[in-house]
């Protein structure tokens, strides 16, 4: 499994993708390989097609609870134009490119302090983040029993 979290640490509650990424990786969960960057890009798609899943972790805008978990697959219509990417689009790149359709997610979660350079999550974003974290093991343990 692969854990891509992405996010700015220099803005605020942009920083959870990464955040999630450093806290999961300090966790060692067997056969989780971890990356953490900025944002989503054309070379992602190589990490991707090597792994059985992949997990996209960000920072969630304007979010209604502590977190969205949910599933991504790959989008003909996606943009795969840009310098950034989306979860979608990473995965039509790595399907185009290498014939590789891993299972895939995306952990959205939910901060409240964005743009303003500002290093570290506020209090509700960390919240968040224990959050984020504790479902995502629970999620792990039955992972490899689905």
């Amino acid at each position: 499994m692969l854990l891509i979290g992405y996010g700015n640490p220099g803005r605020g509650d942009d920083g959870l993708g990464p955040a999630f990424a450093e806290r999961i990786e300090r966790a060692g969960p067997p056969g989780v390989a971890v990356l953490s960057d900025y944002q989503l890009t054309v070379e992602h798609a190589f990490d991707v097609a090597g792994a059985d899943c992949v997990v996209f972790a960000d920072a969630l805008i304007g979010g209604d609870g502590a977190f969205r978990f949910t599933g991504a697959q790959s989008d003909t219509a996606a943009d795969i134009g840009s310098h950034s990417l989306s979860p979608e689009a990473v995965l039509t790149l790595a399907a185009t490119l290498y014939g590789a359709r891993p299972a895939a997610h995306v952990m959205a979660i939910s901060g409240v302090e964005f743009g303003e350079v500002k290093e570290g999550l506020s209090p509700r974003a960390q919240r968040n983040l224990d959050r984020a974290c504790d479902f995502f093991f629970a999620w792990l343990a039955g992972y490899g029993n689905v």
